[in-house]
């Protein structure tokens, strides 16, 4: 189950805190897992209701919007199947919606200016209801604001994506989870309605010491918002997918693009945002994605910062936490403090491509400096010496022409230029032309030169 454990010390204060949220927060019971490396390093659990099946890594929790990451990687995965685009309108799949203008990527991000739930009653605490049913009492109540406008949450564009994802494969979308996703990544224990042992969900008084069972409804057409069941030995897996360890389900690039900002969820504090389908937060100096997950009876966080491969996972069994608690980004931090994330040590490689090497040193952009070096991967490294040279990084398409892939220069194409002997004259990358020395040659720089430099 764990790829290491933490040494003994550093487990005793997890377990502390993990005791500590447990008590503070009034949970019925907690689970808790730490991620680093190949799985997980640490697991906990604390609290257990009599009659109910005691907290356990395997034990399933029902883990609500975490639900969403998953859809959004099934959309991800038919646009690299040339299925889908990102910016397609949705009734270009999805039909007779009052929405049919916004697009995917906008259903994806929350900024589709749709309404955070669907027609009729309390959707999480009803009998789930058919598409077909929701679609009669669809109206101009469904879009609340103009599309790319903000962020608002809305659990009804990812019942269309669940939707799009089984019209564009012809199976439910969770038959195509299933098949695509989860059996790839040996998530076993991740399933649509609960597969012992899985503990009761339960709503715990907030003035009395009390609890009563919540009922689990299945939630029929609104299942990919919420509906999934999972345990922390398979989320840890998925804490690792979000990272970048993918297992070959999509590359690790598109990954990478998925926990892109797209939205600011926090207004002028700007440390909470969304990407394509993953919650992206600023916490203790680290920008972590992944996504938070209730439903009646349940509260579930998971949360990775991919700089590290460091992650946590945390299930909990009632409807509402009570403040203080700390949460499962608590646990994150102690074996963050306790344990740093190792370094990795540099070790040179065998060779380098000559070509690449040629073009290493110092550039000039008009008067603003910058150095180019070539990383470990064999890509085109620029980075700021002075001025307005933007940093970025290039990986080769072919030749003389490299993408950029970071920072201001994302996706445009960096050409080297070179004379008809063969010798590099230039770069140029979106009309950026860069020189080995500034403003020259002159015959080389946009506009020309007037008078040069002065000298004697």
């Amino acid at each position: 189950m764990c790829a290491d454990v933490v040494k003994e010390s550093t487990a005793a204060r997890l377990n502390e805190q993990l005791s500590r949220s447990q008590s503070v927060g009034r949970m019925p019971s907690v689970v808790a897992g730490l991620v680093r490396g190949d799985g997980l390093v640490w697991t906990g659990t604390a609290g257990g209701v009599a009659g109910d099946v005691a907290p356990g890594v395997d034990v399933q929790y029902r883990i609500g919007s975490i639900t969403k990451t998953f859809v959004a990687v099934l959309v991800m995965r038919l646009r690299e199947d040339g299925l889908i685009a990102l910016n397609d309108r949705v009734d270009r799949w999805v039909p007779d919606t009052p929405f049919g203008d916004r697009t995917v990527r906008q259903l994806l991000s929350h900024t589709g200016g749709l309404s955070a739930e669907p027609p009729g009653s309390w959707w999480e605490r009803s009998p789930g209801l058919s598409g077909e049913r929701i679609r009669r009492d669809w109206s101009a109540d469904q879009v609340v604001d103009e599309a790319g406008r903000r962020h608002h949450y809305s659990n009804l564009g990812f019942a269309v994506l669940g939707e799009l994802v089984q019209r564009r494969r012809g199976a439910s979308w969770f038959e195509v989870l299933s098949e695509e996703v989860l059996r790839p990544l040996g998530m076993t224990r991740t399933t649509l309605t609960p597969q012992g042992p899985a503990v009761s969900g339960w709503a715990v008084h907030p003035y009395a010491e009390v609890i009563m069972p919540e009922r689990v409804q299945e939630t029929g057409w609104m299942a990919p918002a919420g509906q999934l069941w999972s345990t922390v030995s398979d989320l840890g897996r998925w804490v690792r997918f979000i990272a970048g360890d993918t297992g070959g389900v999509l590359p690790a690039s598109v990954v990478a693009r998925m926990r892109e900002p797209q939205a600011v969820t926090d207004g002028d504090a700007w440390t909470s945002g969304q990407g394509l389908g993953l919650q992206l937060a600023r916490h203790a100096g680290a920008r972590l994605a992944g996504h938070g997950g209730s439903m009646p009876g349940f509260q579930a966080g998971l949360w990775v910062d991919p700089g590290t491969g460091t992650g946590v996972v945390q299930l909990v069994n009632c409807t509402t936490v009570s403040p203080g608690a700390g949460g499962g980004l608590r646990l994150w931090e102690l074996l963050s403090e306790c344990e740093p994330a190792p370094v990795r040590p540099w070790s040179p490689a065998a060779a380098v491509d000559a070509d690449a090497l040629a073009l290493t040193g110092q550039w000039f952009w008009g008067t603003s400096v910058g150095v180019i070096r070539v990383d470990a991967d064999g890509c085109l490294v620029l980075e700021s010496v002075s001025g307005m040279m933007p940093t970025s990084r290039f990986t080769r398409i072919e030749g003389d022409r490299w993408r950029g892939d970071g920072a201001y220069f994302t996706d445009e194409v960096l050409r080297v230029e070179r004379d008809a002997d063969g010798r590099v004259t230039c770069l140029n990358v979106g009309t950026f032309v860069l020189t080995r020395a500034p403003y020259q040659p002159a015959e080389l720089i946009p506009g020309g030169v007037e008078t040069g430099w002065p000298t004697r």
